[in-house]
């Protein structure tokens, strides 16, 4: 592997830096008391090429390598995490998904809008009583001449209550993953409802909701990939997906970081900074360590992808010690900070709540730990 950044990957990572520094850093903490993200920085992000990066250019993308899309996720996760999460959720789980599985029909009558910002998507997988068995989700889809119906309920869906799509997974056959079928929803067919779910831990500026299918009916040009292949689709999106949340938990920790390491630099006690301090060092060279080390396990996951090479197992080790890294840096961040940081006019408090729900979605820490034994072992402990 090539630890080298190209010129062109350079040049992202810094306007993404800059921009993040600009539009997304000085607004966090207002987002996140609010409990929602200005919907503008979704016209802003698309301006910049960043909700089509890895969509080819003829369906309204800007191209680019799988690499350059975990550059800047590391980017926007130091930021804010709820402002990645847009991008991560409606570009990397749905558009690509579409744009590797869909018909032609459907890249033209979706691609060029999410790639504009004109349009957003959510990816509809986790239901009330299935999250990480998700063989064995209950929403179905019952064929009706043409057309199919829906029924069933998702929850904290991603970018729920903004999304003009939601790519649903629905069962039409028997019990098991073979049993999922992938559908293209729009948000404002008949019969689909969603009510956003309020007072989250962390995320809070993050649109996360409840979607009710009540008899959704939508015509079989809707599907997305081959009946009964639903599982694979939603399991290959989400390989890729904990790359994404594993880079923008490396930007996660890295503002941890770089804000300890600031205020360490400032504060003086017993007459000299704090960095002064053995114990103080300690907790930032851990800190530092433990980012550059999750930053190469993403960079791997994200060489291997770009040439074509298996993947899945290096995508949940990155995912899992990025995801737990990132917890333990804003931990010793609020450390760092002492009484300060537990008040949200710094931004370690915050940085820590987002970091803890890394941990769970797109594969809990246990789900990783259980792909990576089945891979050392050729055993499921599943």
């Amino acid at each position: 592997m090539d630890l080298t950044l190209s010129e062109e990957q350079e040049q992202l990572r810094t306007l993404a830096r800059e921009w993040v520094d600009r539009e997304v850093a000085p607004h966090a903490t207002e987002w996140d008391r609010a409990e929602q993200v200005d919907p503008k920085i979704v016209g802003k992000l698309a301006s910049l090429g960043f909700l089509g990066l890895g969509i080819s250019e003829d369906l309204g993308g800007s191209g680019g390598d799988f690499l350059s899309y975990a550059l800047m996720m590391e980017e926007l996760g130091r930021g804010d995490t709820s402002v990645r999460g847009i991008v991560s959720v409606s570009l990397g789980l749905v558009a690509k998904s579409i744009q590797a599985y869909g018909s032609d029909d459907q890249k033209q009558q979706w691609l060029p809008g999410m790639c504009a910002g004109d349009t957003l998507g959510c990816f509809a997988l986790t239901e009330p009583g299935t999250g990480s068995d998700a063989g064995s989700l209950t929403t179905r889809a019952v064929r009706d001449g043409g057309d199919w119906v829906l029924s069933g309920e998702k929850i904290f869906i991603t970018n729920g209550t903004w999304a003009s799509v939601a790519l649903v997974f629905a069962r039409t056959g028997g019990p098991g993953p073979k049993g999922i079928t992938a559908f293209l929803v729009p948000t404002d067919a008949a019969g689909f409802g969603r009510r956003e779910i309020k007072g989250k831990l962390g995320l809070r500026g993050q649109a996360t909701a409840e979607i009710n299918l009540d008899g959704v009916r939508v015509s079989d040009a809707n599907r997305l990939g081959e009946e009964g292949k639903g599982f694979r689709i939603a399991m290959s999106a989400l390989d890729k997906g904990r790359i994404a949340v594993a880079a923008g938990s490396v930007g996660l920790a890295r503002g941890c970081l770089e804000a300890a390491v600031a205020y360490a630099t400032d504060r003086t006690q017993f007459g000299k900074p704090i960095a002064g301090f053995q114990l103080v060092q300690e907790m930032l060279a851990d800190m530092a360590v433990e980012t550059d080390a999750a930053r190469l396990l993403v960079w791997r996951a994200a060489d291997l992808v770009d040439r074509g090479a298996a993947f899945g197992t290096e995508a949940s080790m990155a995912k899992l010690f990025a995801t737990e890294a990132a917890v333990r840096a804003a931990n010793q961040a609020i450390q760092v900070f002492g009484g300060y940081g537990y008040v949200d006019e710094f931004p370690v408090g915050k940085a820590m709540r987002d970091a803890r729900v890394t941990t769970l979605y797109e594969g809990t820490s246990q789900i990783q730990k259980l792909l990576i034994g089945r891979a050392l072992t050729g055993i499921s402990a599943f």
